[in-house]
């Protein structure tokens, strides 16, 4: 039953936030994905944004809590496991929704003149869970070794866990501004691929 469930959460959750982006993009006119921040589709102002907060990102949030319980209750017991899931749940999820109760200002002010209260806390947010959630995937990886056929999964969360830390990098360098769109894709894509892996995963090990 939890196996189930973690499946469904972490699938639900990791499905719904990229339908919502997706989405998002139609109702954001001469928006661009390549070089706009995804947290510029709920910005202060931005059309629809209440809609796709309330309805998208934060039901993805909360999903990805309930996937990250779920997992920790599932998985054999390891202190690197706990931790692994605990970020993801903490940092991911639990970010997920705060960053949308704390959208950036309109256009997510991208030369940061007098931000407000909630852009600052948004912006805490994100760089938080940038500088955490891959290196859990790191951790993970190191773990799922122990979990019962799960070589294949661990080689992905390194590979999902490099990728992603790539493009932290390549975020934070200050020379991504005609790919800042892109490269935050690749690193929402690389988290939320694996947790769709991962919760495969979970539902299949009622078949071993």
């Amino acid at each position: 039953m939890i196996r189930s469930k973690a499946f469904l959460a972490g699938l639900s959750g990791s499905v719904l936030f990229i339908i919502t982006t997706i989405f998002g993009g139609f109702l954001h006119p001469g928006y661009n994905h390549m070089t706009q921040f995804i947290s510029e589709l709920y910005a202060q102002g931005a059309p629809g944004a209440d809609m796709l907060k309330y309805a998208g990102y934060i039901p993805s949030g909360v999903f990805i809590v309930f996937f990250s319980i779920y997992a920790i209750k599932e998985l054999p017991k390891s202190p690197l496991t706990f931790g692994g899931f605990l970020i993801i749940g903490v940092f991911y999820g639990i970010g997920t929704v705060l960053a949308s109760f704390f959208p950036c200002d309109e256009g997510c002010n991208p030369q940061y003149i007098d931000p407000s209260l909630s852009q600052l806390l948004h912006n805490l947010i994100g760089f938080l869970t940038y500088i955490t959630v891959p290196f859990a995937l790191l951790i993970l990886g190191i773990s799922a070794v122990k979990w019962g056929n799960a070589e294949k999964l661990s080689y992905l969360s390194y590979f999902c866990g490099l990728l992603s830390i790539s493009f932290v990098y390549l975020l934070f360098s200050g020379d991504s501004a005609p790919y800042t769109g892109l490269f935050q894709r690749i690193i929402e894509l690389s988290i939320l691929v694996w947790i769709i892996s991962c919760s495969s995963y979970l539902n299949s090990r009622k078949k071993q």
